[in-house]
């Protein structure tokens, strides 16, 4: 019997791709630990497992919807997944079938930067040219294909501006303050989905004074989900966290060899941890450009608040959310 989600969701069959898109890597990063959402992922399971691995609606863990999201555009085998080695009992779960993605495992978790970063060297070291797109697997999507048709009509703005980082934005209803918010600068291009505009300015979590006045300004939430050159986002990196940067490179010549996995434990043995968003985005908006998701329900599930209330919002009701004594 399905579960209410499945009625409200709308996916392609399984199998379908789109057409044209024959040269994109995605990253999907799955290596945090999800602490904000652990108490109610611990109310659903009793093994520990983050967020990521959690079945919160329907059947299939956060990370398994978004790899079949991703999927509908990029195919597995350019498709980078990051993970961390203490999470490893729930590997197998996730990648049973053919076509699994290629995964990265990372010795600890060290933050965004180090997620992005490491699979973005391993494509650019292939490809600089290669265009990436960024995927969090954290995210609820009601419609997955009109997002996926959302970040595909986005790949040819980045061939015409490899220099840039393209950000998915979405319309805010409140000043959360748990977003990164984008201001919007002058129109920059324009895709089949809409303007692509500069960034005026970036920010990183900001108070509720500066958030309310983000939103009364036209700003949009980040939702981490960008787009860019292989090459783009590494030299991003590179002038905002060279010592990360610089530990990951040491990694290339043991690239595809037994030898790898010690080669990114020593890597990451002294590599600084970094917010890729706090530290690479807000210091480089000049070089940002933002897309307006189209109007269609996705949340960044990092809370218990977010998630409760917006299954509430959409009328799904999974029988854990019965269950709960308190309110959203």
């Amino acid at each position: 019997m399905p579960t209410p989600l499945v009625a409200q969701t709308v996916s392609p069959a399984p199998g379908t791709r789109f057409p044209g898109v024959n040269s994109a890597w995605a990253i999907v990063l799955a290596g945090g630990e999800g602490t904000r959402l652990k108490p109610l992922v611990q109310r659903i399971h009793a093994d520990g497992r983050p967020k990521q691995y959690a079945v919160l609606v329907g059947e299939r863990s956060l990370l398994r919807q978004t790899l079949d999201r991703v999927a509908l555009a990029v195919p597995p085998e350019r498709t980078l997944v990051v993970m961390t080695h203490a999470h490893h009992r729930f590997f197998p779960a996730e990648f049973t079938g053919p076509g699994a993605p290629r995964v990265i495992v990372q010795p600890s978790d060290r933050g965004t930067a180090a997620g992005v970063l490491l699979p973005a060297l391993r494509v650019a070291w292939r490809d600089p040219d290669a265009t990436v797109a960024v995927f969090p697997s954290d995210h609820f999507v009601v419609d997955d294909g009109a997002f996926m048709r959302h970040v595909v009509s986005l790949l040819p703005v980045v061939d015409r501006h490899p220099d840039r980082i393209v950000l998915v934005g979405a319309a805010p209803d409140s000043p959360e303050q748990g977003y990164g918010w984008i201001q919007p600068g002058p129109r920059l291009d324009e895709a089949s989905s809409g303007d692509v505009r500069a960034v005026r300015r970036f920010v990183e979590k900001p108070s509720l004074a500066e958030a309310r006045a983000c939103l009364e300004n036209g700003g949009l939430w980040n939702t981490f989900v960008m787009l860019g050159r292989a090459r783009c986002l590494v030299e991003a990196g590179r002038r905002a966290l060279p010592e990360l940067v610089g530990r990951l490179a040491r990694t290339r010549p043991f690239l595809d060899t037994p030898a790898e996995a010690r080669a990114i434990e020593l890597a990451y043995r002294r590599a600084p941890a970094a917010n890729f968003s706090q530290a690479v985005l807000a210091a480089g908006a000049a070089r940002l450009a933002v897309s307006r998701l189209p109007a269609l329900a996705w949340s960044d599930w990092g809370t218990p608040e977010r998630v409760i209330a917006t299954l509430r919002r959409e009328g799904i009701a999974p029988a854990w959310l019965s269950e709960l004594a308190t309110p959203a």
